[in-house]
């Protein structure tokens, strides 16, 4: 199993557009659990201490393998909505780990 985590540091200027942003971030991404079968579990968090060190939003999913973990990131689905993300973004950091 791998565990695929990324945390977004968002471009928002006010807590408000920063809360409003992660929701909506989070509905993207939830949204491709029925598209791609290869994800095996997905969720996404705001950061609750909106400390301003930390990042904005956190990704924790899920995936069989290296090779499943390869086809969701190029599934045209994913792409569409990390475009969408990625404007929002001002840095982004990953890590994946077997379990």
């Amino acid at each position: 199993m791998i565990r695929h985590i990324v945390t977004f540091t968002l471009l928002a200027d006010t807590d408000a557009l920063r809360h409003t942003q992660a929701a909506w971030i989070a509905a993207q991404l939830e949204s491709l659990v029925p598209l791609i079968p290869e994800i095996v579990a997905l969720s996404v968090y705001p950061d609750v201490q909106q400390t301003p060190a930390n990042a904005d939003v956190v990704l924790v999913s899920d995936f069989a393998d290296h090779a499943a973990l390869d086809r969701y990131q190029s599934h045209p689905d994913h792409v569409r909505v990390s475009a969408g993300i990625r404007e929002l973004v001002a840095s982004r950091a990953a890590i994946d780990f077997t379990l």
